[in-house]
């Protein structure tokens, strides 16, 4: 999938997360020059609308400490629809808003990819898998299911919309993890999901790894959906987010991460999520994550030979 355009779709939604303030994200990328780096990486950039909660209401569930489920069940519905605008002829980045969101943006990027005839793939750039069902989540924080359900994993009926496409498991790749309830752990093991914790970025190294998941998609033809969570960095370098877990990933990484998709040319679409200005200091970890977009769509120290989008 080559793009010339891109869209950005802010994703105001923190009902998901434990803290306020992930509605501040979009605003606080656009303040911090998101549209300005990707233009100058050649691309036409076009703002979209934020998008908007539907109403929504669920019926109740057996698992009486999920939190705000009316509003998520909305939320997911919404920007679901406005996903799909998003993705037609372009490159869609959608900001975030805390994780939650990608229950909305990876199964409409699925579908895409299915109907282009192209196999489809999930980098989680994440601290945390998010592969909760409805019922297993102890903290009944929603942002932790949005990779559960678009694997297709059972419970989400009547809440979440219907799948059309669900993501193979085993197409999933995850780096970063560095913090898993035990209840995750068995939904992954039986999911066949390849999870790249801290512990083996340490051992082996970042590159090795995901050298190894991009050649399993050109192996395929496919084609990358990229979800990355302000906590897969090393807080140190990014305190914008609620979740912090210490030993994440280093500026280079991430740098070298998004420089290595880049080179691959089989990234589509982009999350950017739980950015939460509120615990920033002086927007340092929004303009980190423009500058980490900005290599994600070509921008380097050195000028590189890459395949075109």
């Amino acid at each position: 999938m080559k793009f010339s355009k891109c869209n950005l779709l802010g994703i105001p939604v923190q009902d998901g997360a434990g803290r306020p303030g992930c509605e501040m994200g979009p605003a606080s990328l656009r303040t911090a020059g998101l549209a300005d780096a990707i233009t100058a990486q050649g691309f036409e950039v076009t703002l979209l609308r934020d998008v908007e909660p539907a109403e929504f209401d669920p019926p109740k569930h057996a698992n009486s400490q999920l939190r705000n489920l009316s509003q998520i069940c909305g939320w997911v519905k919404a920007i679901q629809e406005k996903a799909v605008i998003a993705g037609e002829n372009a490159f869609p980045v959608f900001m975030g808003g805390d994780h939650a969101l990608s229950a909305g943006t990876i199964p409409p990027m699925a579908q895409r990819a299915k109907e282009a005839g192209k196999p489809f793939f999930v980098l989680w750039l994440d601290a945390h898998p998010d592969f909760h069902t409805l019922e297993t989540t102890d903290s009944g924080n929603l942002h932790g299911v949005p990779l559960a359900y678009a694997s297709g994993l059972p419970g989400f009926d009547g809440w979440f919309p219907n799948l059309e496409t669900a993501v193979d498991p085993k197409n999933i790749c995850m780096m970063g993890i560095r913090s898993v309830d035990p209840a995750e752990q068995s939904h992954l093991k039986k999911a066949g999901a390849t999870v790249n914790d801290m512990r083996m970025i340490d051992e082996f190294g970042m590159a090795p790894l995901l050298r190894e998941f991009l050649k399993k998609v050109a192996s395929v033809d496919g084609t990358i959906h990229v979800s990355f969570d302000v906590d897969f960095l090393e807080p140190a370098i990014a305190p914008a987010v609620g979740t912090t877990v210490p030993g994440g990933a280093t500026l280079r990484e991430a740098h070298l991460v998004m420089e290595m998709l880049h080179e691959s040319g089989q990234v589509s679409s982009l999350d950017l999520v739980e950015l939460n200005p509120f615990l920033d200091e002086r927007g340092r970890t929004a303009s980190l994550m423009v500058d980490l977009v900005a290599s994600i769509l070509g921008k380097s120290v050195m000028d590189r030979p890459t395949q075109s989008y």
